[in-house]
């Protein structure tokens, strides 16, 4: 990660912080600052921390003024810098859904796991050395639990659907959220005259399509100004996006049922999902080439179908 980081600040103290990870404005850690408290929710990788850490001092933030740092769910591209990153702040804890929290204590299985999909080299190159969490400096997360920071309220909500670990941030004073990956994908590549592009993320192994769209709409009833993503960034028209998203939760589960007795499922799965994305590209008015698309969508391709297949395995 660069040593000084990209930064887009938003309104309300809060800055979306380039993580470094895969390619530029793919995955974003926010801080959020008020008074002299501060939180970042999501951490990017290991190799992040560094970037974090400069970001503080690009924002006048010293590092004992962070209390906490929120990680939405235990994937590696949104926790995998958390125990690196504490290291650094002494007063801050770690909030983390209950059915994360062994794994950022111990995370023998998460590093395991990772080297199995990545290989060893790939793995370090992408993800770096995961640090534990002292068990003590660990906060478990109760479903709609309260917490503050300096003058605002944070309602921390349960929200499977994408992982059964995840939950998101409603900053219920500025009815701002932070969604992690259940309000899906927004690449800034894909903003068309400021209008954003949302796409669902099902990803293996815990994608519940009805636990998602509840979830979706659990976050829709907070009414938000604005959501801040991981991937990426500040969106608004909320109401519209909460539509397409749920729209495109079902067209993914159509898809997936349509072709899940084909002899070569992932291989058509992954073929007719690229060209549904392209078509709604289409309709939102992109005009990226083909070679375009796929540099930005291939990646989320695989994971969606591979979350899709465990989804219709477990069913079967």
């Amino acid at each position: 990660m660069a040593a000084t980081p990209e930064l887009t600040r938003y309104a309300d103290g809060i800055t979306a912080i380039d993580t470094g990870y895969v390619r530029p404005r793919f995955d974003a850690s926010h801080l959020v600052v008020d008074g002299n408290q501060a939180a970042f929710v999501d951490t990017g990788t290991s190799h992040s921390v560094p970037g974090l850490l400069a970001a503080l001092d690009a924002l006048g933030v010293a590092p004992e003024q962070v209390d906490w740092v929120l990680v939405t769910h235990v994937h590696l591209d949104h926790a995998g810098g958390a125990g690196e990153l504490m290291r650094h702040l002494p007063r801050a804890r770690l909030a983390v859904h209950p059915r994360g929290a062994r794994h950022l204590v111990d995370p023998a299985k998460l590093i395991a796991g990772s080297i199995a999909v990545y290989g060893e080299a790939r793995y370090h190159a992408l993800y770096g050395e995961i640090v534990p969490v002292p068990e003590a400096r660990v906060h478990v997360v109760a479903d709609a639990e309260r917490i503050t920071l300096g003058g605002r309220t944070l309602e921390l909500v349960h929200t499977p659907g994408h992982a059964l670990h995840h939950y998101c941030i409603a900053d219920l004073d500025h009815r701002r959220l932070f969604t992690g990956d259940t309000f899906g994908l927004s690449y800034r590549d894909f903003d068309v005259d400021g209008r954003a592009f949302i796409l669902p993320t099902t990803t293996p192994v815990h994608f519940d399509p009805e636990a998602l769209v509840a979830s979706v709409d659990r976050l829709l009833a907070y009414r938000p100004k604005a959501i801040y993503l991981t991937h990426y960034g500040e969106i608004t028209e909320v109401e519209r996006l909460g539509r397409e998203l749920k729209q495109r939760v079902a067209a993914f589960v159509r898809l997936a049922r349509d072709l899940q007795h084909a002899t070569d499922r992932g291989a058509r799965m992954r073929e007719e999902m690229f060209r549904m994305l392209c078509g709604w590209l289409d309709e939102h008015g992109y005009r990226g080439d083909a070679a375009a698309r796929r540099e930005l969508l291939d990646g989320d391709v695989e994971l969606n179908v591979q979350g899709l297949e465990h989804w219709l395995d477990r069913a079967a």
